[in-house]
């Protein structure tokens, strides 16, 4: 990687673009040179942690839990104000819970996905775009190029834009290309791709299986896609290709199982090389298990760099860590010249995005956004069977209405949240009971049974199951089965297989995000308000036939 190089796609940057960047690394302290490597976490307001962060000098932050969007882009300018260097900040601009603070509830991906509209994905994209813009964020590690194959799959599930490679292809490369239109650069992911292997890397390293044929038909066609689109950056992730590996080392043995943020062969061989991507390589946060469960930190930091990537995802120690790196540059194991190509990478992508000129904040239009979330969400709720014909749903025939409730489960949140669609379905006339595990109702005191589930993708937990026991309460309870008495509607607002674990439930909708907006569009379906979508981005059934029935 030279300077020259920063005149290539995806920076496309002149000679002014240029010399910023030479003048900026030159300037840059040994000390500095290594901090910026970074992108560090900053959850919340914490004045300590601020100083912290100025202290340190990252390169680049990603930001939870914040504030408004006025308040969020004045902390971005005070840390840019402290540093030499100007920060991109990051976050995951994936709609549904991911959504920013304040911001519209937009559907997730598959949510997307199942509507298939690409002219909703861009005005989804440009609001999210515009709003994170606002709010002082200008890179998004989106869109994800998953495919949901593996319907076990918990962590792919509702991030992905299902299982079709041409829809996900429509959809993701049409996001990525609006995100950077408006200022936002994307890191697409997971490379070299997730949706094969049911497991999640956050727990344990992952496996793409396939051969190399179906690879290049599939991940290999998506990424190129992106790549000639001229995708900024790459998430390399805790994920193996063992079939690439073992097309250079035929007795590869465990290193066909290294994962990608660490491996030369799939960031520079076939990422860089056969690719032929120029931009950044970000790794997948370095604190998950798929990669502490291969090595310490003290080896695999520094391997992170010397394998190819430009940045390092997250630091729970940032003074060990830069102690990590010295001392492989000091053994041999990470050289300065590496260093200096990640650090040209990064500096030419802050200069693609014009962070090294005057920003102007772009205006949205809250109202207008929360209008369009609105109206999109009523368009996508799927009715994936209703074999006895229940809805839509009435007063005269379903007044008594008993909900089980699996309440919707945050992976950053210790405690679930409680469904708003009870009280929504009360205020349209409705009699509402809430099961709970101490009640045991009378079949002949309702006229529906409505069980609600809420798991979106969840990071950290390596399964989505409809757990039978812990929503009804109770051994006996978890297995009476009431659709055969009295009529049964099941939702799930994220997961999109609960069919597995309940096959013969008839009627069952899928409405992929648990958001307060798309709980309202859904009790507006069911009362027959808006037409249901009829279109599945993945396989509901699981491929079980009795599902269907």
């Amino acid at each position: 990687m030279t300077f020259d190089d920063l005149r290539r796609a995806p920076y496309n940057l002149d000679e002014q673009d240029i010399q910023w960047v030479r003048k900026t690394l030159s300037g840059l302290s040994e000390d500095d040179r290594l901090s910026q490597l970074f992108n560090l976490v900053l959850f919340g307001n914490d004045p300590a942690e601020i100083e912290r962060i100025m202290l340190f000098r990252p390169g680049s932050i990603t930001r939870f839990s914040g504030a408004d969007a006025e308040t969020e882009r004045a902390l971005i300018a005070r840390l840019n104000d402290a540093l030499s260097v100007p920060l991109l900040v990051s976050a995951d601009l994936e709609g549904s819970r991911l959504s920013l603070t304040g911001a519209a509830e937009m559907p997730n991906p598959l949510g997307l996905a199942a509507l298939d509209d690409v002219a909703a994905t861009e005005e989804v994209s440009r609001i999210m775009a515009q709003e994170a813009r606002t709010s002082g964020i200008n890179w998004s590690f989106t869109p994800v190029l998953d495919i949901n194959a593996a319907f076990r799959s918990s962590i792919v599930a509702t991030r992905g834009f299902g299982s079709n490679v041409a829809t996900i292809e429509r959809h993701a490369i049409r996001q990525m290309e609006v995100f950077q239109r408006y200022g936002v650069a994307s890191a697409v992911k997971h490379w070299p791709g997730e949706g094969f292997d049911d497991r999640d890397q956050h727990l344990v390293t992952t496996v793409n299986p396939l051969d190399l044929e179906t690879w290049e038909d599939s991940f290999g066609r998506l990424y190129r896609r992106a790549i000639d689109a001229g995708v900024l950056s790459v998430m390399s992730a805790h994920i193996a290709f063992p079939a690439f590996v073992r097309s250079f080392l035929e007795d590869a043995g465990q290193e066909a199982f290294r994962p990608a943020s660490i491996s030369r062969l799939l960031n520079e061989e076939l990422l860089r090389k056969r690719l032929g991507f120029n931009g950044v390589i970000v790794s997948d946060a370095t604190p998950m298990a798929g990669l502490g469960s291969w090595s310490k930190r003290s080896e695999h930091l520094p391997e992170i760099i010397a394998s190819g990537c430009d940045v390092i995802l997250f630091s729970d120690d940032w003074e060990a860590d830069i102690q990590y790196l010295k001392t492989a540059l000091a053994d041999g194991r990470l050289t300065a010249s590496r260093i200096d190509e990640a650090l040209i990478r990064q500096l030419g992508l802050k200069a693609a995005i014009g962070l090294h000129r005057p920003q102007t904040v772009p205006t949205t239009d809250h109202t207008a956004n929360v209008a369009f979330s609105e109206t999109l969400a009523r368009r996508i709720p799927t009715l994936v069977k209703d074999v006895r014909g229940t809805l839509p749903l009435s007063l005269e025939h379903h007044r008594r209405v008993l909900v089980f409730s699996g309440d919707i489960v945050i992976p950053f949140l210790r405690e679930p949240l409680q469904f708003a669609l009870p009280a929504v379905l009360a205020q349209e006339g409705f009699q509402v009971t809430v099961h709970t595990p101490n009640s045991n109702p009378d079949p002949r005191n309702f006229d529906l049974v409505l069980y609600i589930l809420g798991d979106e993708t969840l990071l950290t937990r390596g399964r989505v199951f409809l757990d039978w026991l812990k929503l009804t309460g109770g051994f006996g309870e978890a297995m009476r089965r009431y659709w055969h008495d009295i009529p049964t509607v099941m939702i799930s607002f994220g997961y999109p297989y609960l069919l597995y674990d309940a096959p013969r439930v008839p009627t069952y909708i899928n409405a992929y995000t648990t958001t307060e907006t798309m709980q309202r569009a859904v009790v507006d379906a069911l009362l027959g308000r808006v037409p249901w979508n009829r279109n599945n981005p993945v396989d509901p059934f699981c491929a079980l036939e009795d599902a269907r029935f």
